[in-house]
């Protein structure tokens, strides 16, 4: 009786063969990932519409194989017990079970990829795994998530209508006679699953042929010209899978000979037999989201010269201050901020400290002064442990930590009052304490402070409301705010004792929203204010150097001016005693290395150049590569490039970041 319900209620489903009504169903899938890319290309259309200048061809092409990957990798089980030969799984509530393991595990991947979409201006990529390392010990994500949810309500509609689309148009099999014979039905299975798995193990793989390796995040740029454009032909679960337990790190052997690899770059530093040592206390200041485009006095040509930015005070800092005419960041993150300004560790790949990689013995100006006698100290006002950066600063030889325990412990602040409800302490009463901390430590001192509220959501504290005015970005108003932060640190610590003895360096940790084309662009999106300000006078004169600086620089040029007299590695230079035509910078984005020298940006792909561009094109336009007066230059960035990456590669997988 049983059975003939069973017939009964299948023969009033779908009337087509088990196989097309697999297919059936997977080809709704393919219109869910679709749906999803559209609109991660509509919430992102300022960041990717110049991607339409590739082809809509070449994308929907590269689409359909990580679509495809992605597609496969994460409906296996569903595909195998649909054609599982077996003539026990022809009943109903089987194939119920599998209905419901097609609508969740296919919306799970909906919900991921328009997650993404929200994500991707923050860091210009596809999420990877690490991003549940970068966020293990935030103690605020369900907030910060019911925030997001809130102010994406449309997302949230338009995933409740397409899974009652999935709901209603998915199809199930017609329940096969059980009068078959079971050999016959055995090996017709058998036969369609062998077909279907070869099928779906090209797919995972991304082609046929026993030549193709499986792809990777990084074969999405041979469907676009643009790294920051891979990010629409890639979806998030493939980025996701692609990158569980991968080891992001192998050295690459460009250079077989050491010697000649070390000829062309070694990130050894030897001082000079005549460094003295000066005992000056050193202060870093690591910005959140502080954009060069947000600061006046970096863009005077923006809006014919009418441009002010958002930081008053930071524009006066900077006519006291040493700085470049170029400066960038080496990463997107706040993750990758902190290794690259204090250990001279640009990112590659993914954020160092959340690769295996972090468990190497490793450096940093906190561990190179403290063996001199520096009293060293970081400061960031989250939670304690927040982002991995307590981890990050003692391994790095930084003596102490203060958060946002020791702020709510200290009686002359006013504790969670101040907390921003969200991330942080607010960067004022932090910046303070901050300023009242470095009193109470014994010079020479080494600090650094991350700060916090210049960052999504984009609020500043209810006694400003009416001060600051909005931008033409919802960050403005943040930004105006840290800068006041900043210029009542500076007001604060002009009245200390160890003011006049202190080297200040204020830089952002990566770049944010932008209103201007110009920092969109792939080298754009890595602008970062580098900033030496000296109070005495003697350690540096205030000016604009017409060369190149970076993040990892901030190291070795802290280090030069301080006359340290012992060899250490960093993967960036001295940018006050290397000749400018010689400085440089490096960026890592979606699976493209880039690097800037001598006038140009070099774009490489790990086994070919894919771009060269001058860096007065400054929307990036006018791509030289294979013209003829500009081989000789590519040639030697190109050798420069991959020493460069070697000795990264080797180093991290050696564990050689310290002498």
């Amino acid at each position: 009786m049983t059975d003939k319900f069973c017939r009964e209620r299948f023969l009033s489903c779908s009337e087509a063969a088990p196989l097309l009504t697999l297919m059936w169903n997977i080809a709704l899938v393919y219109v869910v990932y679709a749906i999803a890319r559209l609109v991660f290309f509509c919430l992102n259309y300022d960041l990717l519409s110049a991607a339409l200048n590739d082809g809509v061809g070449a994308i929907i092409k590269g689409a359909l194989v990580f679509d495809t990957s992605a597609i496969v990798y994460t409906n296996a089980l569903y595909i195998i017990l649909m054609l599982f030969p077996l003539h026990l799984k022809e009943c109903e509530p089987y194939h119920k079970l599998l209905k419901w393991l097609w609508i969740v595990t296919n919306l799970t991947a909906l919900v991921l990829n328009m997650a993404d979409a929200v994500y991707f201006p923050y860091t210009l990529r596809r999420t990877t795994t690490t991003v549940f390392g970068e966020f293990a010990r935030e103690q605020n994500l369900v907030s910060i998530v019911a925030v997001e949810v809130a102010r994406h309500w449309y997302l949230v509609l338009l995933v409740i209508i397409v899974a009652w689309g999935m709901w209603r148009m998915y199809a199930r099999p017609r329940l096969v006679r059980h009068h078959i014979n079971p050999l016959r039905y055995t090996l017709s299975y058998v036969g369609i699953l062998l077909v279907v798995v070869a099928l779906c193990v090209a797919g995972m793989r991304g082609g046929f042929t026993t030549a193709v390796r499986p792809v990777t995040v990084s074969n999405a740029n041979q469907y676009v010209s643009s790294p920051t454009h891979a990010a629409l032909v890639l979806n998030t679960p493939f980025s996701l899978i692609r990158t569980i337990g991968k080891n992001v790190f192998e050295d690459p052997h460009y250079f077989a000979d050491e010697t000649a690899l070390e000829q062309v770059y070694t990130p050894v530093h030897t001082p000079p037999d005549t460094a003295v040592l000066k005992h000056r206390n050193v202060v870093v200041l690591i910005v959140e989201s502080f954009g060069r485009e947000y600061i006046g006095a970096y863009n005077k040509g923006l809006d014919n010269g009418q441009y002010e930015g958002y930081t008053p005070f930071v524009d006066s800092l900077l006519t006291r201050s040493l700085t470049f005419t170029r400066t960038f960041c080496n990463g997107r993150k706040s993750i990758d901020g902190m290794p690259s300004i204090l250990s001279s560790i640009p990112m590659i790949a993914e954020p160092f400290f959340l690769t295996p990689a972090s468990m190497n013995h490793v450096g940093g100006i906190a561990s190179l002064l403290g063996a001199k006698g520096w009293q060293t100290a970081f400061f960031h006002g989250a939670q304690n442990g927040s982002m991995g950066f307590q981890a990050f600063a003692r391994s790095t030889g930084f003596g102490a930590y203060y958060g946002r325990d020791e702020f709510n412990a200290d009686p002359r602040y006013r504790g969670d009052k101040d907390f921003d409800g969200t991330w942080a302490i607010w960067d004022e009463p932090f910046l303070q304490f901050y300023c009242d901390k470095m009193s109470e430590m014994q010079q020479p001192f080494m600090t650094a402070v991350f700060t916090a509220s210049s960052h999504h959501p984009f609020a500043i504290p209810d006694e400003y409301e009416n001060t600051f005015e909005s931008g033409q970005l919802e960050i403005h108003r943040c930004i105006r705010y840290t800068d006041y932060a900043l210029k009542r640190f500076f007001d604060s610590a002009s009245q200390q004792p160890w003011y006049n003895n202190t080297l200040f360096v204020l830089t952002g940790d990566h770049t944010n929203m932008s209103a201007y084309d110009c920092y969109k662009t792939d080298l754009g999106i890595f602008s970062s204010p580098i900033l030496l300000f000296d109070p005495s006078g003697e350690l540096l004169q205030p000016g604009v150097i017409d060369a190149v600086a970076q993040q990892t620089d901030i190291m070795p040029t802290v280090l030069g001016l301080l006359g340290y007299d012992e060899p250490y590695v960093a993967f960036g230079i001295d940018a006050l005693s290397t000749p400018a035509t010689d400085t440089w910078a490096f960026s890592y984005l979606n699976g493209i290395y880039q690097l800037v020298q001598g006038g140009l940006l070099l774009q490489y792909d790990g086994s070919k150049v894919t771009g060269l561009y001058r860096l007065d094109d400054t929307l990036l336009v006018n791509n030289l590569v294979g013209q003829e007066q500009y081989v000789a230059q590519s040639e030697k960035m190109l050798s420069f490039l991959q020493a460069f990456i070697q000795q990264y590669m080797s180093r991290m997988t050696t564990d050689r970041l310290i002498l």
